[in-house]
């Protein structure tokens, strides 16, 4: 079993938690709230970790998953704006859930990225996950979400915002500073690409 009484360490320590807790549901849902308690209450990395990998695999093509994705995690990051120590999710959230056994087959499928991750990226200039540089993420972050629910209207449109997001979460898992400005200029891609694709169908729509 994982060691639960620490938040998790890199990306397999995720991995491997969501794994039991989809274990423990098997045919029935792994709720949202579940995973909060398997996480750790002040462990805000995970769930923008956990979000982006499952709207990469095949279950983010379930419609309407990305963008109800991107609602919870505005309130995760609204919360780590404000300085929030512990995790909180209203109860209609905290229900919601995936079932167990198709949890587990997202593990699995993530765990050769998991690795590839885990190797790449360590604790470099940590300063710069730490006081303002947090504030700005997840300013990053609610900005990013709102371009999901658009983009998802094309397929496979939203990876490159959930991309950015998964690099922040990355980045305040492992104490990555490099990886932390990386996705500032990720996020800064993805917002300008998503703002250029809404306008530029809104000109299409009206040139019509």
């Amino acid at each position: 079993m994982t060691e639960k009484n620490q938040d998790p360490q890199s990306v397999g320590d995720v991995l491997d938690r969501l794994k039991e807790l989809g274990e423990g549901a098997g045919q029935d849902k792994a709720k949202l709230g579940d995973a909060v308690e398997a996480m750790g209450h002040r462990a805000y990395g995970p769930f923008f970790i956990i979000f982006p990998l499952i709207d990469i695999s095949p279950v983010g093509g379930i419609p309407g998953l990305p963008t109800a994705m991107a609602v919870v995690m505005v309130l995760l990051a609204l919360q780590l704006l404000f300085g929030r120590k512990d995790l909180w999710l209203p109860g209609f959230l905290a229900n919601r859930g995936l079932k167990g056994e198709k949890l587990v087959k997202v593990a699995d499928k993530m765990r050769p990225v998991a690795k590839w991750l885990d190797g790449w990226f360590h604790g470099r200039l940590p300063a710069l996950t730490k006081g303002p540089m947090i504030k700005i993420a997840a300013i990053a972050i609610i900005a990013l979400c709102t371009t999901v629910p658009p983009l998802e209207l094309l397929p496979f449109a939203s990876t490159l915002p959930m991309v950015a997001i998964l690099s922040f979460g990355l980045a305040l898992l492992v104490r990555d500073g490099l990886l932390m400005v990386i996705a500032c200029i990720l996020s800064v891609a993805a917002i300008g690409g998503g703002l250029g694709w809404f306008f530029g169908r809104g000109g299409q729509g009206g040139g019509g």
